[in-house]
């Protein structure tokens, strides 16, 4: 089933998102990991705001544990996100260009 998951990180900042997503090898843009579907990350006033939808929580799940994680501690975020799951009823591709 499709999971939407937001992650809160408190006290991180965009430069630590940045390198933790180089890190990932991925690119602005661009394809994101295996079994995403989409991403968008924001600045707070507490930290960093990413949401995700995935084709199941369970390719989040591997995913976090493998590299979210991990390149997150590495890259100095003080501590683990909040993470909350949503089950998705329906979402968009992108459309046409018009």
């Amino acid at each position: 089933m499709t999971v939407a998951i937001t992650m809160e990180f408190q006290g991180g900042t965009l430069k630590q998102y940045d390198d933790v997503i180089a890190k990932m090898g991925l690119v602005s843009g661009g394809p994101g990991a295996p079994g995403g579907i989409s991403h968008w990350a924001a600045e707070t006033e507490a930290g960093i705001l990413i949401t995700d939808l995935w084709q199941s929580r369970e390719q989040y799940d591997k995913f976090a544990k493998e590299q979210i994680g991990p390149l997150s501690q590495e890259a100095g975020i003080p501590s683990a996100p909040k993470v909350t799951y949503y089950d998705v009823h329906s979402y968009f591709t992108p459309g046409p260009d018009t």
